[in-house]
């Protein structure tokens, strides 16, 4: 069974956009280079990968992410620094 990602890139006008993926490197790529990157972050390139968590399937990275996305921004600053540390 393949691992699925939630992750989170800051765009350019410093924004985070959260998203799931299995193949994060790709992912990344779309968003900034490709076609299939979101709507959200192809006027904000480039983008940046700052924070990934794993995830043991789908549903757990869908449930990541929405838990992610309600979170305050600076809630979110704080998760992504400790993690870094």
């Amino acid at each position: 069974m393949s691992k699925w990602f939630m992750y989170v890139v800051r765009c350019s006008d410093g924004t985070l956009y959260t998203g799931i993926t299995k193949d994060i490197k790709k992912r990344v790529l779309e968003h900034n280079y490709g076609t299939r990157g979101a709507k959200y972050t192809k006027s904000r390139r480039p983008v940046q990968l700052i924070y990934r968590r794993e995830c043991e399937s789908h549903s757990h990275a869908l449930k990541e992410e929405w838990a992610f996305k309600k979170l305050r921004k600076a809630k979110k600053e704080r998760i992504i620094k400790e993690d870094k540390k």
